[in-house]
């Protein structure tokens, strides 16, 4: 699944510990030139470096690519000696985070984390898109998401926009939005996961076995199983995602 650009950024421009500076993209012949040592580089990664070129977790920097004072050749990444695994960056735990070189899929790179202290290394996200989706989905206190299929959405992209106008909600409007809906209160054992062109509101469900089932139910108030009150769109996420025109990514 594409990363969702437009809603990346949005996440990027409102996620506390996420920072960025103006003006610092990098062009696209330092791009490829990065490219002609390691290979083609995944695609959020090369749409980060040509938007924002520069930015930090926590003021933990992400590696990008810069000239090679007075060579003009590339300098990429601190991580990069070869192999497969290119590692751009490094949290205060002594953690890396890398792309899997050798698991390349559409045009993405999945991420993985290898621990210093144990040498064990662990999937993360799908791409560097969902790497950030998943690190201000932990930040926020949401774990990996609020059940397994929106979990699986978020590690690759942080939402999507749909076709009628609504939006699958990323980590960083999840909360708002479920507040606004009164979820927590009203209906604790559901989540609001998008909202559809006409503001009724997506449900899912956060227990028991049926956690992949979408459900659209009509504004008004919540109160007991969300189900018994809404229309069922779907018995999983993807499938139902599969089924609509997806529109431009941005």
């Amino acid at each position: 699944m594409r990363a969702d650009t437009e809603l990346l950024r949005d996440l990027i421009a409102t996620t506390p510990g996420i920072a960025t500076w103006p003006g610092r993209g990098r062009p696209e012949a330092l791009i490829r030139a990065a490219e002609s040592v390691t290979g083609p580089l995944p695609r959020s990664y090369r749409w980060w470096l040509a938007a924002y070129g520069e930015g930090s977790l926590r003021g933990r920097p992400i590696a990008t690519v810069e000239p090679v004072p007075g060579l003009g050749e590339p300098g990429l990444l601190e991580g990069w000696s070869g192999g497969d695994r290119l590692w751009f960056h490094e949290d205060d735990d002594h953690e890396c985070h890398g792309f899997a070189l050798d698991r390349a899929a559409d045009g993405e790179w999945p991420v993985v984390v290898l621990s210093r202290v144990t040498g064990e290394e662990q999937p993360v996200a799908d791409s560097f898109a969902g790497f950030l989706t998943v690190w201000t989905a932990q930040a926020a206190g949401l774990r990996e998401g609020p059940n397994p299929a929106v979990a699986r959405l978020w590690r690759a992209t942080p939402g999507l926009r749909l076709p009628d106008g609504g939006t699958l909600l990323g980590p960083h409007t999840f909360r708002a939005r479920n507040d606004v809906w009164q979820v927590p209160t009203r209906a604790p054992h559901w989540a609001l996961v998008g909202e559809d062109g006409t503001g009724a509101g997506l449900f899912m469900r956060r227990h028991g076995r049926d956690r992949s089932s979408l459900y659209r139910r009509t504004p008004g108030s919540l109160q007991g199983d969300v189900a018994d009150a809404a229309e069922q769109l779907g018995a999983d996420l993807f499938d139902w995602l599969d089924g609509l025109p997806r529109p431009a990514s941005g």
